[in-house]
């Protein structure tokens, strides 16, 4: 039979769009090419592998269709199409026409038409025809010979539905009982009202029960209660549903079955198009080498689906060397007494840093050359001496690997060049798995560790940045001991040797991006730092916490009495459904509550903040979530991250998660800990000092708004900091025209607010919700804080232009973070962006500063042998482990190289407060 596969084209690209909305694909020009990029790769994947006869591909025209005649609201509710992706739709039609495939469109009819058209006439006319989409709704055209091609998830292959999947998709038996369906449950996405109260579960039944919505219709005198009320009051409106969601069949498509069959793309076309979203690794998909002249995607083009395209290793020139001989190894060692530089590259049995076990390490200095040496007791003083050397040591995710032979007790000297790191730097919106990069940048496609262990775990894909051990698999633990040593070997080699080749591409490209200095400086000789703060840990008091745990588990139990006594009937706490009928239909707290898309009352922490004093539950409900939640991720949650074999927590610090470049920190997040709640600042009292020592929190001052005032060059605001007065009472005392010792509390607090949210872009709504005023009172606030600090105002006028035109905003160290929307036509898109361009040179200097002190002051407790040590970064925060008779001479050593760190323009004196205790609280 003829194969006939219709793409429904719109539903395809916002997929696309959206499945990479938090990290999406740019070419170097910024224009985000996600849409163009997914609907190719579903497009390639069908023609390569369904090999389909004929083909179309149908889009929505923004003319009005029968359906908003006879309800206007259907798909009212809807955004609007995100610029970038109406943007993109007009370059998904020309690769279409490069194809030349069909573009169907049709004034007055959705995509849904004309699929349906076009598949109802070819079940009749001997073809096979295959609907490709992600919307379920295409259910009800099911036939014999008509099914539904549902692109992957995350990876995952397609699935085919036909009738016989139907029950298990739908859970009905025929496909015109998906109308039916739809008709009582409604569709939240099209805004399809349905019968209020009925849910999937309930329309499924009633129509096993029934058979249809009109066999519903007719017989409501079997229903009961509600139920029964809700049906026959709706009726009308549950047949107008039903006719909403009808997929019409009958639709004016002027196209022939010979219009459709597939012909020869125009190469030409389609390869500049190709060449001009700078779509590398598609160009080689279809062309080969031949296709070579695309230029590489500096910020990501996607991983292709079909690998076969890339090199592998049994196709190119290799020698790798297994060092398993005592003359081998010599020769190794010998010969890494040379190189300036070298990779290397670690084998374990386990991701976690504590279990691992080192089998082995791969060593390369040259392209398509390595080394693997297996791991044995007797090696540790030859491996000690050669990764001691000052030459640099080049690695993927080194700090997994440096950790780990950190607990071998094998010290990495530096500098280093972290190829994850450098990626990160050079182009921060793609992905930097080596795999990925190998095949992007070096057209190459690795070894899958995978491929060749045994028992693999079920795979999961995970960004570098969180990933214990990033490019060692893709798999949670895999059975890598098991492996012959000639294959694991030959992965190894290949591993350190495609690092090595990636170092020399991205080498340039840092300079070319004007970043080396900030890998050279700050992000690389902050990773042993990282490391050393790793292995070290925090220890932690499980009495302590078990004591916090039951205070706050006795509070959450009297607090959630008094809500259901506030309430006036019992409910579940944790639904927000419920929750929002006892605000709103219960208490009737506000005349017009904001609704989800679903129809349910908005209860999320925004909108209960905003009616804060307005009711006492609301402030109850505030403080349950507040205490329950930090129950739940702490107090239960910390206890299973103490290592068994230290005693103590030992978090993941991740240098380039956040676009500002402040550090993370993941199991657990010690960086989260509220610091403004009592509950918050309790959980602090677990973390204490070994045995025989004290805490030390060294805190810098008011930092952002420091640099802030340094950026702009406000005198007015330099000279109080010089001045060391109370900075938001001086501000208050400014905006509001009173002297400082006439300031209330009231007014401190309104200007520590502007203070901190200048720099968030804070607006008079969201300044009027914080501090509890009028709108207006809050806008003329703002503007008396403009006027008394017209520096500011410039300041942050002339980095919103400066972004705009560089495409990027930059650090006092020259970190930059791009903001393509700036120039986006979407107000709410480009305010966005403004605002985190103001942030960006604010918080990413002060980012940088705390990581250059970090350096430096690891740098000063190894040179003097100092016995105190370096525990946690929390922000702008640094914990240490004081021992008593180190205080009086390191802790001003300390301060001094915090306030020296990064010095200020124009003079800004940079504070640090610290504090000692027994407990990080009392520290802090």
């Amino acid at each position: 039979m003829p194969r006939l596969y219709l793409l429904d084209g719109m539903a395809l690209v916002y997929r696309a769009h959206f499945a990479l909305i938090r990290n999406p694909i740019r070419n170097s020009r910024g224009i985000n090419t996600s849409a163009l990029y997914g609907f190719t790769n579903t497009l390639l994947t069908i023609l390569e592998n369904e090999k389909p006869t004929h083909l179309g591909v149908a889009f929505d025209t923004s003319a009005p269709t029968p359906r908003h005649a006879k309800f206007p609201e259907y798909k009212a509710q809807r955004e609007d199409m995100p610029e970038e992706l109406a943007a993109a739709i007009p370059n998904v039609k020309r690769l279409c026409r490069a194809f030349h495939i069909p573009v169907l469109e049709v004034d007055g009819y959705e995509a849904d038409d004309l699929i349906g058209t076009l598949a109802r006439r070819a079940e009749t006319e001997g073809f096979e025809t295959y609907m490709v989409t992600p919307d379920k709704d295409f259910a009800q055209l099911l036939a014999p010979h008509t099914f539904m091609w549902r692109p992957g998830k995350k990876g995952s292959d397609h699935e085919v539905i036909g009738l016989e999947q139907l029950p298990e998709v739908w859970g009905v038996s025929e496909p015109h009982q998906i109308i039916d369906l739809l008709g009582m449950m409604g569709d939240a996405v099209d805004n399809i009202p349905g019968i209020p109260g009925i849910g999937p579960k309930t329309a499924q039944k009633l129509i096993a029960d029934f058979g249809s919505l009109e066999g519903l219709l007719q017989n409501t005198a079997q229903l009961k209660g509600k139920q029964k009320e809700k049906v026959e009051e709706n009726a009308d409106l549950a047949r107008l549903s039903k006719d909403l969601a009808t997929i019409i069949v009958d639709a004016p498509v002027e196209v022939t079955w010979d219009d459709l069959v597939l012909s020869e793309r125009d190469a030409d076309a389609v390869k500049e198009l190709f060449n001009e979203f700078e779509f590398r690794s598609l160009t080689k998909r279809l062309f080969g080498e031949a296709g070579a002249g695309a230029p590489a995607a500096p910020s990501g083009d996607a991983t292709p689906t079909l690998q076969e395209t890339f090199k592998r290793l049994a196709e190119v020139e290799h020698t790798y060397h297994l060092a398993d001989t005592p003359e081998k190894q010599a020769e190794l060692f010998r010969l890494l007494e040379s190189p300036k530089r070298f990779c290397f590259d670690i084998e374990t049995t386990s991701l976690d840093r504590f279990e691992a076990k080192l089998l082995g390490i791969a060593f390369s200095w040259k392209p398509r050359e390595a080394w693997y040496l297996p791991f044995d007791e007797s090696l540790l003083p030859a491996l000690r001496s050669s990764l001691s050397k000052t030459c640099l040591k080049i690695g993927h995710n080194l700090k997994y690997d440096l950790c780990v032979l950190h607990r071998h007790g094998i010290e990495v000297t530096g500098p280093f060049f972290d190829t994850m790191l450098a990626d990160t730097l050079v182009a921060p919106d793609r992905r930097h798995t080596m795999d990925y990069l190998a095949e992007s940048l070096l057209g190459y496609s690795p070894i899958k560790l995978a491929d060749i262990a045994e028992s693999p775990v079920a795979a999961q894909e995970q960004d570098d940045l969180f990933t214990l051990a990033a490019q060692k698999a893709k798999t949670k633990e895999l059975n890598v001991a098991a492996v012959p040593l000639e294959k694991l070997a030959e992965y190894a080699a290949e591993d350190a040797d495609v690092t090595f080749q990636l170092a020399e591409k991205l080498g340039p490209l840092l300079v070319e991006a004007q970043q080396e200095g900030v890998l050279e400086q700050i992000e690389a000789p902050l990773l042993p730092v990282l490391v050393r703060m790793e292995m070290e840990g925090i220890r932690m008091d499980p009495d302590a916490l078990a004591e916090i745990g039951g205070t706050l588990g006795e509070r959450i139990e009297t607090i959630g009495i008094q809500i259901t006594a506030l309430a006036g009937r019992p409910f579940n706490l944790n639904s927000p459904k419920q929750l929002g009928e006892i605000l709103f239909d219960d208490l009737k707290l506000i005349d017009k509550p904001k609704k989800t898309r679903t129809g349910q009352y908005k209860t999320d922490e925004q909108t209960l903040s905003s009616l804060s004093g307005t009711h006492p539950i609301v402030d109850a409900i505030l403080e349950y979530r507040e205490i329950t939640k930090l129950k739940s991720t702490y107090l239960d949650a910390l206890p299973a991250h103490l290592q068994p074999s230290t005693g103590r927590v030992h978090t993941h610090f991740h240098q380039l998660v956040a676009a500002t470049g402040r550090l993370a920190s993941t199991e657990p997040n010690l960086q989260n800990i509220p610091v403004r709640s009592a509950a918050g600042r309790e959980i602090r009292r677990a973390f204490v000092p070994r045995a025989g020592f004290t805490l030390l929190s060294c805190d810098y001052s008011q930092i952002e708004l420091r640099v802030m005032a340094a950026l702009a060059g406000d005198e007015s605001m330099i000279t109080d900091f010089r001045a060391r007065k109370d900075i938001h009472t001086s501000t208050a005392a400014r905006v509001w025209g009173v002297a400082e010792k006439e300031v209330t509390s009231d007014q401190r607090r309104g200007a520590k607010m502007v203070n901190f949210g200048i720099i968030y872009g804070i607006s008079a709504f969201g300044l009027s919700q914080r501090l509890g005023i009028p709108r207006g009172e809050a806008a003329e606030i703002i503007d008396n804080y403009f006027k008394q600090y017209p520096a500011i105002r410039r300041f942050m006028d002339q980095t919103i232009e400066e972004a705009r035109e560089k495409g990027y905003a930059e650090t006092l160290s020259g970190r930059r973070r791009h903001f393509p929307d700036l120039r986006s036509s979407n107000a709410t898109i480009r305010g966005n962006a403004e605002r985190a361009a103001i942030n960006t040179p604010i918080q990413g200097t002060s980012a940088d500063m705390i990581k250059l002190a970090m350096i430096r002051i690891d740098a000063l407790l190894r040179e003097k042998q100092y016995q105190s040590r370096m525990l946690l970064q929390i922000h702008d925060e640094l914990i240490f482990d004081l021992h008593p008779g180190e205080e009086s001479t390191l802790v001003p050593e300390i301060i001094g190289l915090m306030e020296t760190a990064l010095p200020l323009p124009h003079g800004v004196p940079i504070l640090v407060e610290h504090g000692t205790g027994d407990h990080w609280l009392a520290a802090h």
